[in-house]
């Protein structure tokens, strides 16, 4: 039996494909749900799984408390996953909604770390992922909830990553572009529940975007499958030397790259003329 490692948002795309690429490879896989339906569903396909909603302080401590009763203090690694995309100019977006965002995808992931690192420090030893995105590393227009969600994740990886240096407990930030999953039906739900398009001055973009975000199969030809994410996993998990940043599919690469490169300037008209050419798709 291999390390126990605990993988969040786990009902579909990103989180269950890891989850479900580690077990095969022999590890004790905890995974969690925010559903109880999709529970029910991983522990009928075998896997041991827990409710988890990020939003919720109580489910977070729950989760931790009750994951420690089962394990005790033999947790090796955590995989943060489980997050949603909130569309919309940042005019268009209200003070709730952001904050909705960020206790799914950064306020949670806080604080449900900063329980489980208590374990890894017991042990002088672990390893501690985050599920970040290409829109990490630079933003794009109409994005911008989503976008300052991963740039905290960001920022507090980095300095979690500098503030563990002293010890074997290890950092690493996994930065997708287009993966397959439900990332982009819940976008478009996210966007209808919680910004006012017909009233907005972007109404006419708005109106591209949902044709967009309504659209089957793939919108980029870039799209990778989500083992494209589980390889970056493991080589985290198992390399002696884990990076602390792992790029997955081409966007993310051209991204990373051209932001080095490109004065801000540039960067923005290049941004702009992508975005752009991704609503005429």
């Amino acid at each position: 039996m291999k390390e126990t490692v605990l993988i969040t948002g786990c009902s579909s795309g990103i989180g269950y494909h890891v989850a479900k690429g580690l077990k095969e490879r022999g590890y004790n896989v905890y995974a969690t749900a925010r559903k109880d339906e999709d529970v029910k569903k991983l522990i009928a396909e075998g896997f041991k799984c827990l409710k988890l909603d990020y939003t919720s302080s109580e489910s977070v401590q729950d989760l931790a408390n009750e994951l420690m009763l089962l394990v005790g203090t033999n947790l090796y690694g955590v995989f943060h996953n489980g997050a949603y995309g909130q569309p919309g100019a940042v005019e268009d977006l209200t003070r709730e909604t952001m904050e909705k965002q960020f206790a799914t995808n950064v306020f949670g992931w806080m604080e449900l770390n900063n329980r489980l690192i208590v374990l890894m420090r017991h042990n002088n030893r672990g390893r501690i992922v985050f599920n970040s995105s290409v829109l990490g590393l630079v933003s794009l227009p109409f994005r911008g909830a989503y976008n300052a969600s991963k740039y905290a994740i960001e920022g507090f990886a980095d300095t979690l990553r500098l503030e563990l240096s002293d010890t074997n407990v290890k950092v690493s930030l996994i930065e997708p572009g287009p993966i397959k999953s439900r990332f982009r039906p819940n976008a478009l739900q996210a966007l209808k529940d919680n910004v006012n398009m017909q009233e907005s001055v972007h109404r006419d973009r708005y109106n591209k975007t949902l044709k967009r975000l309504a659209k089957e199969g793939d919108v980029d030809p870039y799209t990778l499958s989500p083992e494209a994410v589980l390889k970056k996993v493991i080589h985290a998990f198992e390399s002696n030397k884990p990076k602390p940043r792992y790029y997955v599919t081409i966007p993310t690469y051209v991204m990373g790259t051209l932001k080095r490169l490109l004065p801000t300037i540039l960067m923005d008209k290049f941004i702009l003329k992508v975005a752009g050419q991704e609503l005429n798709d």
